[in-house]
Order: structure tokens, then C-alpha cells, then sequence
């Protein structure tokens, strides 16, 4: 495949990163950067791009081909896409590609092999690694099928205040909503194009919670390099950003409160209220960190009224099986070019107690 030059990449990434604009993350990044938050991407690894730098925690490799001890290193690219969409602060002025939440911290833990195969019980060691160094948030790219030792996993993460975000999945090989994105208390992503319109490639389901850009998403890569990606892992990093964001400036926010800021301050997309598309809507990053959002069991509306949403207009037009022998997970980002308290979080469906979600204008 072709790579982006490399003389000219870093030059020109930051405007093909169309996602930025859409989301308002310069407004958002005036209010928080993530600062003190420590995001896990269990994943392929990560590789140390100048992106990065400063960024980038010792990690662990859990993975049987055990190359890369700390988790700082990939063959394969997509876990050092995702943590550049999280965390990549950039080069001199708008040199090199920029993330959501660019002060946070990257744990680069390798469950995915270089081909993107992983397994269920692999991805369980992996969340509980997380936990145990100190992430609060937990950015998973992967769906499929689930075991015991991941579930018990996915819910002591979950019991330990931590933000757990998963990919939906990616249509034609998914289709419904894999594991651990189906799993109630985790915050399961889908995705949409740069319209602001549900994307083809994204599964959807009663288990969406809101919705991120996922179509020709720019980012890191291996060598130094950038990346285009297409998937609804793309739109689970992005979301995991937000939440970093959330987490640095309501530091002692529980995790159910973080995912609901997000969910009640989404902007609806087609039908009123939580659709099976859009779940609660596409991520408003500003009215996330700053709307005047009631806690969980509160009626109340969610952004103060007469708020407009502060995502672009650009962007706001009008799968696995629970059985602990199931198929393994494998990453969802189809990248199109290279080189370049668990009892209390219950699944986020609409109930008469729930703040209702703000109408896009």
C-alpha cells in the first residue's frame, strides 16, 4: 500500500485529520488535555512516534511472540494508530498528528498478535495489567466473542472506577455488537462518516451508546509514519480520548458519571432519543467538560437550555457470542492506506429517569 512521503507527512497530517474540526477539540483542549490520566490500549502495541513522545508509558507484551517486553512496539500499526487518536501531541506548530485528550498518558499493553489476533482470556490478562497500573480508562479496539476469565476481567475493571470503551464492531465480518462492547457498564462505540451520518462499515444494536467519526480517521503508524484507518476502532479511540478529557478536568468523577456526560450531552441523531444507529448520538467534546449536567437519577435536562451543540455543522446532517468458548477478538480498524462500579453502571438504555439527550439544531 501506499505510504504518506515521508518528508511530507508530518506536514500534511493535521489537515487531513477532518475529525479534529468536526469535534471541536481546539475549544475542548482550551478546557482539558488530559492531563494525569492514564489511558490502557490493549492492542497490537504501540511504536515510539515522535508524536508521542513524553506520552508513552512501559507497557507490557502478553502475546506468545513476545518481541517488545514493554508494549513499546508494533508490527502492525493499529494500536500505535489508536494511541496517537488519544494522546499524539504533535510536532512544532501543526507539524505531525494531534489527539483527543494530547497530555494524557499511553499503556501500551500487547494482547494482539502482528496478524490482530488475540483471544478472549489474553484480553482479560490485559484489562486486569491495566487496572492494576492505575488506568482510568480503558480503550479496547476489538470485539468478538467473550470467556469467564474476561468477563470477571471487564467487571473488576468496572468495580475499580475505571472507564471501559469498545468498539462496536465492523461490519461485513460482524453483525451485532461483539464483546465487550455488548457487556452492560461498558460505553460500546459505533460510527459515522464525515457527514455526521452512521457509517456503513459500523454494526449497530440495542447496545450503542453514542457514536464517533470512524471513516478515513488519520493517525500514527509504525517508523515514524502515518496512518488512514477506517472502523469503529478509529471512533472507540476517539471516545476514549473524550473520556481522558472528562477524567482530567471532574478528576474525581466516578466512571458512571464520565460515561453518562457523555451520553446525556451527545448530539441526537436520527430518531429522537437512543437509537439503535446512533445510540444516545455523535460526542460533543465542549458540552461533555463544560454543560451543566444532573447526576445519573436526576430528571433534568442535560446542557443548560438554549445550548446549541458545539460539534461543527459539518457533522450533524438533520459482534460476539457470551459463550466461554468463543471465537477470538481481532482489532477493527481496516486501515485503508499504511506507513503514513459495575452494580451501579447498568447498560445505558433510555429509562424515565434518564436526562434526555440534546436535539441537534
Amino acid at each position: 500500500m501506499p505510504s504518506l512521503p515521508p518528508d511530507d507527512g508530518p506536514n500534511r497530517i493535521r489537515a487531513d485529520q477532518w475529525h479534529l474540526v468536526t469535534l471541536n477539540t481546539g475549544e475542548a483542549n482550551k478546557v482539558s488535555q488530559g492531563e494525569g490520566v492514564i489511558v490502557a490500549i490493549p492492542d497490537t502495541g504501540v511504536y515510539p512516534h515522535p508524536d508521542l513522545e513524553g506520552n508513552l508509558l512501559r507497557g507490557i507484551d502478553l502475546t506468545s511472540e513476545g518481541w517488545g517486553g514493554d508494549g513499546q512496539g508494533d508490527q502492525n500499526s493499529h494500536g500505535t494508530g489508536m494511541a496517537g487518536l488519544i494522546a499524539a501531541h504533535g510536532q512544532e506548530g501543526v507539524r505531525g498528528a494531534r489527539g483527543v485528550a494530547p497530555k494524557a498518558k499511553i499503556l501500551p499493553i500487547r494482547s494482539s498478535t502482528t496478524d490482530n489476533q488475540s483471544s478472549p482470556d489474553n484480553l482479560g490478562r490485559a484489562i486486569t495489567y491495566a487496572v492494576s497500573s492505575g488506568a482510568g480508562v480503558i480503550s479496547i479496539s476489538s470485539a468478538g466473542g467473550s470467556s469467564p476469565a474476561l468477563r470477571s476481567a471487564i467487571r473488576e475493571a468496572l468495580f475499580a472506577n475505571v472507564v471501559v470503551v469498545a468498539a462496536a464492531g465492523n461490519r461485513p465480518a460482524d453483525t451485532e455488537v461483539g464483546y465487550p462492547a455488548s457487556e452492560d457498564g461498558v460505553l460500546a462505540v459505533g460510527g459515522v462518516d464525515k457527514s455526521g451520518v452512521h457509517a456503513p462499515v459500523s454494526v449497530t444494536g440495542p447496545e450503542i451508546d453514542v457514536v464517533a467519526p470512524a471513516v478515513d480517521i488519520y493517525s500514527t503508524s509504525i517508523d515514524g509514519k502515518y496512518r488512514k484507518g477506517t472502523g469503529t476502532s478509529d471512533a472507540t479511540a476517539i471516545v476514549a480520548g473524550a473520556a481522558a478529557l472528562i477524567r482530567s478536568k471532574y478528576p474525581y468523577l466516578p466512571a458512571r458519571e464520565v460515561a453518562h456526560r457523555l451520553t446525556a450531552t451527545a448530539v441526537d441523531k436520527g430518531p429522537p432519543g437512543r437509537d439503535d444507529e446512533y445510540g444516545y448520538g455523535v460526542i460533543d467534546l465542549v458540552a461533555a467538560l463544560t454543560a451543566d449536567v444532573p447526576p445519573l437519577g436526576f430528571e433534568s435536562v442535560s446542557a443548560p437550555a438554549g445550548a446549541g451543540s458545539t460539534t461543527k455543522t459539518g457533522a450533524q446532517p438533520g459482534g460476539g457470542s457470551d459463550g466461554a468458548t468463543a471465537r477470538g477478538l481481532a482489532t477493527l480498524g481496516v486501515i485503508v492506506a499504511a506507513g503514513v462500579g459495575w452494580a451501579v453502571i447498568a447498560r445505558r438504555r433510555r429509562r424515565g429517569d434518564d436526562p434526555p439527550p440534546r436535539i441537534s439544531r
